[in-house]
């Protein structure tokens, strides 16, 4: 099992922090909306508005997370973020009305979005020669550690009481904070001297703001899994209705198994950009073959979806390991967290606008919609390419004037 663990102390702290948030955010996520629907009682719109509200104010809170812990140090804010986003998920037990809801979904879903861009230095600092590789291998631990969630969170929801959705939220805020406690065992990272120059230089970064954009059309494909597909099932096929999660449990299954493979050999900008492009083929033969699986027989509308999954999720290994690769390869070291504060607003948007974007066209509209939704992820991915090399150009031109001046200096 030894060789199944990171090479550091460090990194098993984080690895292992990492493991037990996981497992809160999958209780959460497979009985989150569940809890207040059927435990609070608030009407479903009313809970799909107040995450949606909560989605768009946490945007910002990224890049000012980051932004904090480059400068005051990454390990004591990201921290406060986990106490943060525990204390307002504990909150939900008293949130008995649509106005507390939103009060505290918009803390816990701030402090998550900050919490992500706080952790970015950390990753860098600790990840050796290639924090993008230990990115992807946090990414297959995540995965384990949300699926032990959906198990725990299971019995919840076949006991469908009050009191056992209750208990699935104060254990989703216990794992937070225990993950915060794990953080105190990691070495302190220095804050990055101030640089002169603009405060905000990632919203500056017009190469950077581009893949951002880029990166947040091809995050929608995380949406495609969790909404579009279980709805089209359920309304459009003949497959059985057990298949929903047959087909979660393929991509966790495959993700778990191959990120840190898929990873390995997008090393540079350059690949990862054509992982890009390779994602977004992928993304648009798996449109394909769901639209396929209506009006078919069930046999044959569900090996058409298991078959899109598989594909699908090839394409969300290239997509991701791209994602690490040119986020961190393209962000300058002295302010790490806030351009990855930056580039986490592209999978902000995404989870704001990608669940009704996906209804509209693929399950509304029908089969056009999904050809639609696939030419969206191909086009996004053959402009991969061209915007990383502008991204590498500026980047080089930045590095040539900065040399030149201490030359002057």
């Amino acid at each position: 099992m030894a060789h199944l663990l990171p090479d550091t102390r460090p990194q098993r702290i984080l690895a292992l922090s990492n493991f037990v948030y996981t497992v809160g955010s999958g209780l959460y996520l497979t009985a989150g909306v569940l809890y207040f629907t059927q435990a609070v009682h608030l009407p479903a719109g009313q809970v799909g508005l107040g995450l949606g509200i909560a989605g768009i104010l946490a945007l910002a809170a990224g890049i000012a997370a980051g932004h904090l812990a480059d400068r005051r140090g990454a390990r004591g804010v990201y921290v406060a973020t986990l106490a943060v986003q525990a204390t307002a998920t504990a909150a939900f037990v008293l949130a008995d009305s649509f106005w507390p809801f939103v009060i505290a979904v918009c803390a816990a879903t701030g402090a998550k979005g900050a919490g992500l861009a706080a952790r970015s230095p950390l990753i860098r600092h600790h990840g050796g020669e290639r924090p993008q590789e230990f990115r992807a291998y946090l990414r297959a631990v995540s995965n384990i550690g949300i699926s032990l969630g959906a198990v725990l969170a299971g019995w919840a929801v076949q006991v469908g009481s009050h009191t056992s959705y209750t208990l699935l939220v104060i254990g989703n805020a216990v794992a937070f904070a225990a993950s915060a406690a794990v953080m105190f065992l990691l070495p302190k990272v220095a804050p990055v001297p101030v640089s002169h120059g603009p405060r905000w230089i990632a919203l500056r970064d017009r190469p950077y703001l581009a893949l951002t954009v880029l990166d947040g059309v091809m995050a929608i494909q995380f949406k495609v899994l969790t909404v579009a597909i279980p709805l089209w099932l359920v309304t459009r096929t003949e497959a059985p209705h057990w298949l929903i999660s047959g087909t979660m449990l393929l991509n966790t299954l495959l993700v778990i198994g191959f990120q840190i493979r898929a990873s390995r050999n997008i090393d540079n900008p350059t690949a990862g950009a054509w992982a890009y492009r390779r994602s977004g083929v992928a993304f648009l033969a798996a449109c394909a073959l769901i639209s396929l699986s209506a009006g078919v027989p069930g046999w044959a509308a569900a090996s058409l979806l298991l078959t899109a999954v598989v594909v699908h999720t090839i394409g969300e290994l290239w997509h991701s390991a791209a994602g690490f690769e040119v986020s961190f390869a393209l962000a300058p070291p002295h302010a790490t967290g806030q351009y990855l504060g930056v580039f986490g607003l592209g999978a902000g948007l995404a989870e704001a606008v990608g669940p009704a974007l996906l209804i509209s066209l693929c399950i509304t509209w029908g089969r056009p919609g999904w050809y639609i939704v696939g030419t969206m992820f191909l086009l996004a991915g053959l402009a991969a390419p061209l915007t990383v090399t502008w991204a590498q150009n500026t980047q080089a031109g930045n590095l040539t004037v900065k040399g030149a001046g201490h030359q002057v200096a």
